[in-house]
């Protein structure tokens, strides 16, 4: 049997570490997703990246490693830029040593992480969708609907244990001012991929139900990765096309979502969504208030023009009363059947008259007449 020629395992290995070092002197950047991540606080990271084409077909993976020192510091700087932590499934920019080793084959060492793939696909699938409701004219839908004066019936889209929806409740129920309200929970999913369909669900059965003044979906916040499905082309138009008012509060201050740009209305937190409820009222119950100020003021302005004229009427006819003229100075003559004489002509020789003075009267009888001579 002949010879055959051959290396040992551990020369081929160390050949092949030799050629990878040749070729790849530097570190180079790679576009992977982390298909799998495992980290302790304080120690290194470990992690698995991949490559799949559109269909989901797994084309490469390799292991690569965070040494603890290193990771401290990246994953604070990742999450203070996108706002979320390092988590499988994201696909990003890593600047990496190519390491083999001829016992554990395979690594890439990361030196440093650039989330600009992950953020820059984020923004451009978020302006395409902008600019597809506005060519379908969906951000006017429910700013043209017509709000109940006084919204009584709210359905709440929600998850039942978010401490945001236990925050509105709270607020709103316990309001300083005693309002009442009738709240309906319709549960739903609030991050993750399935969220965009459960909260359509919601709000599908929401208009089923038909019981609602007014939809309120609320969060209360997140990372922007926790945030992202309230920019998705779906969930916008169930939100546009609801028949019923939607509001939204589903992140801080910093965030702004396409949902909140169609929606009839938004605001930051789930407290200021049980707020700006309140405020309805307020202004109703001010506005009453000030009612019920101004039918006041009219109606004692009214009884006081009424005194006025009564006083008014009293002076007359007091003025106007002969006891009064009397005092004055003046008599008063009448006939024998007490009708007041205005004319001597009235009188004839013999009739008998009376004269009334302040202080009595005296009955006379006409001896003489002497007219005015015209």
């Amino acid at each position: 049997m002949s010879q055959r020629e051959y290396i040992d395992l551990n020369e081929l290995q160390s050949l092949i570490r030799e050629g990878l070092e040749d070729c790849f002197p530097i570190p180079v950047w790679v576009k992977a997703e982390i298909s799998s991540l495992k980290a302790k606080r304080g120690g290194h990271c470990y992690l698995e990246l991949s490559q799949s084409d559109e269909a989901g077909t797994l084309l490469a993976k390799v292991k690569a490693i965070i040494w603890a020192g290193r990771y401290r510091v990246l994953e604070n700087y990742f999450t203070s830029v996108t706002g979320t932590d390092l988590q499988e499934g994201m696909t990003l920019l890593f600047n990496v040593q190519i390491n083999y080793s001829e016992l554990y084959g395979l690594s890439l060492i990361v030196n440093d992480i650039d989330a600009s793939a992950m953020l820059g696909a984020q923004e451009e699938a978020r302006r395409k969708t902008l600019a597809r409701l506005e060519a379908e004219g969906r951000f006017k839908t429910q700013k043209a609907l017509a709000l109940a004066p006084l919204p009584y019936r709210v359905a709440v889209i929600s998850a039942e244990d978010a401490a945001g929806y236990r925050d509105f409740m709270r607020h709103l129920h316990e309001n300083e001012f005693g309002f009442v309200f009738e709240t309906m929970l319709y549960p739903a999913m609030m991050q993750g991929v399935q969220a965009p369909l459960s909260i359509a669900q919601a709000l599908e059965q929401v208009q089923q139900d038909g019981q609602a003044d007014v939809v309120m979906i609320l969060r209360g916040g997140g990372s922007n990765l926790d945030l992202l499905c309230f920019d998705d082309y779906g969930l916008a138009v169930a939100i546009a096309d609801c028949s019923i008012p939607v509001l939204t509060a589903v992140g801080h201050d910093q965030d702004f979502h396409i949902c909140d740009q169609v929606a009839y209305d938004f605001v930051k937190t789930p407290t200021a969504l049980a707020d700006w409820l309140l405020d309805i009222y307020k202004q109703e119950d001010e506005y009453i208030s000030s009612y019920i100020s101004r039918l006041s003021m009219a109606f004692y302005a009214k009884l006081s023009r009424m005194e006025s004229r009564v006083d008014m009427l009293e002076s007359r006819i007091l003025a106007a009363d002969p006891r009064n003229i009397l005092k004055r100075g003046y008599v008063l003559a009448v006939d024998g059947n007490g009708t007041v004489l205005k004319r001597v002509a009235a009188l004839s020789k013999g009739d008998a008259m009376t004269v009334h003075f302040p202080d009595g009267c005296v009955h006379c009888r006409v001896e003489t007449l002497t007219l005015k001579q015209s």
